[in-house]
C-alpha cells in the first residue's frame, strides 16, 4: 500500500472521528434552539442514586392517561396534549400519518424493563447540589416536530427552575 493511499485512509478515519461527533452535537444544539418546552410529570422514586455519584433517577407518570405503559409497544411515539402552561399529558399512541392538533405534540418513547423511557432516565448534578433538586415534580424536555426529546431540567409543583441560584 502506497503512502499516498494510507494518508488518504488515515484522513478518511480522521474526518469520520471527528464528524461523527460534530453532527450529533449539532442535532442536539438545533434541538435546543428549536424545540417545544414541555413538561412531563415525574413519577415518585428514590431521588437520589449514591452508587454512580449524585444524580436523579427519573420516571415518567402517566396520570391522566388512559393509555397504560403496559399496553404500548416496545417502541414507538406518542402524542402529547400540551398545555397553555407546557405541562403536557399522554393522550394516545400515534399512528404514521396521523394529523396533529394545534396542541399536540409527538414524542418518542422506547420500553425497557417494562418502564416507558423518553431519552434521558437520569438527571445528573454537582455534588452537594441535592437539596435545590429535591422538589422536582417535572422533567422538562425540549422535543421536535418528530418527537425527538432531550432533557433540559427539572421543575417545581409550580413549574419553575429548580437548580442552584445564578450569580
Amino acid at each position: 500500500m502506497t503512502a499516498r493511499i494510507r494518508y488518504g485512509i488515515l484522513a478518511l478515519v480522521t474526518l469520520a472521528v471527528l464528524g461523527v461527533p460534530a453532527y450529533l452535537i449539532a442535532q442536539k444544539e438545533r434541538l435546543l434552539a428549536e424545540g417545544r418546552t414541555v413538561l412531563l410529570r415525574l413519577a415518585p422514586v428514590d431521588p437520589r442514586s449514591l452508587m454512580q455519584g449524585d444524580y436523579m433517577d427519573l420516571r415518567y407518570a402517566f396520570p391522566d392517561s388512559t393509555l397504560p405503559p403496559e399496553a404500548l409497544p416496545r417502541r414507538g411515539r406518542l402524542v402529547l396534549v400540551v398545555g397553555p402552561d407546557s405541562v403536557a399529558r399522554i393522550d394516545r399512541l400515534y399512528r404514521e400519518g396521523e394529523p396533529l392538533g394545534p396542541n399536540e405534540q409527538l414524542i418518542a418513547y422506547r420500553k425497557r424493563q417494562g418502564r416507558v423511557q423518553f431519552g434521558a432516565e437520569a438527571f445528573f448534578f454537582q455534588e452537594g447540589h441535592a437539596d435545590y433538586y429535591s422538589g422536582a415534580r417535572y422533567g422538562a424536555l425540549k422535543v421536535n416536530p418528530e418527537g425527538e426529546s432531550l432533557l433540559v431540567g427539572l421543575r417545581d409543583e409550580a413549574r419553575r427552575p429548580l437548580g442552584p441560584p445564578a450569580f
